[in-house]
């Protein structure tokens, strides 16, 4: 397989006498979907902090693309091209769709918004994931299904340019409809050449949806495997911590 984009090599974080992550491996491709899986507080929600910027790791290396980089900020990782959805979406719902989609990185023109150019933007990126439904970008967000919010939050990591997105539970609270959407969606994504992690409990999207799934169990990587080359029941032993690859192999 080619180059991971972004790399984790024996990344640790402890809180007081609490080693939350312990000397975790993690690394997401450009193109495929990762699936991060594990029971709560199995370190899922402190891994992607990380990632994010929000909450540096203790040790450890970080590579993006290939390259040793410090993630001790939200600004140095949206640098590097690492966006995340998180799972209350953080939209306006006073806003319109082009206002959310471009919230703190407004196109500036003669000293005011350049809202056509946005318009426009906003627009193309729909279009490049075959996004059918959203009737008007002029939509304020408020009157919007679950399914697309969750589809204006993905689409705007395509305005902001993202190498790596980062989805927390997108189809958590979504009926069977919406959930195919934005499965469909996320599926896309990766196929524009961008590395997505979805975290998620739901087994049954993550064999519909992803390339590569890593668990982490009581902050341990228990296991990194391909879809294709697993199971449900094997994943949920992971999960649980009463399988192990080699009891499996």
């Amino acid at each position: 397989m080619n180059q991971p984009i972004i790399e984790l090599k024996g990344v640790t974080k402890s809180f007081g006498p609490v080693n939350v992550l312990k000397g975790i491996n993690f690394a997401a491709h450009a193109g495929r979907v990762t699936a991060l899986v594990g029971d709560n507080g199995a370190g899922k929600s402190t891994l992607i902090k990380g990632l994010a910027g929000v909450q540096p790791y203790d040790g450890g290396e970080v590579l993006f693309e290939g390259k040793p980089v410090h993630l001790h900020h939200p600004r140095e990782a949206a640098r590097h091209g690492i966006e995340v959805v998180y799972q209350d979406l953080a939209l306006c719902d006073n806003l319109d769709i082009v206002q959310n989609m471009f919230l703190g990185r407004e196109e500036m023109a003669q000293g005011t918004f350049d809202e056509g150019r946005m318009e426009v933007e906003a627009a193309a990126a729909l279009q490049s994931l075959s996004v059918k439904t959203v009737k008007s970008l002029k939509q304020k967000v408020a009157s919007l299904s679950g399914g697309q919010r969750q589809t204006v939050a993905i689409a705007r990591s395509v305005v902001k340019q993202a190498k790596v997105v980062i989805l927390d539970e997108p189809t958590a609270a979504l009926g069977v409809a919406q959930t195919e959407q934005v499965l469909n969606l996320v599926r896309r994504l990766a196929d524009h050449g961008v590395a997505v992690i979805i975290i998620s409990h739901n087994l049954q999207d993550v064999f519909q949806v992803a390339d590569d799934i890593s668990v982490l169990y009581l902050g341990t990587m228990t296991a990194r495997v391909t879809a294709e080359g697993s199971n449900p029941d094997d994943v949920v032993g992971y999960i649980t911590g009463t399988k192990t690859m080699e009891d499996v192999a």
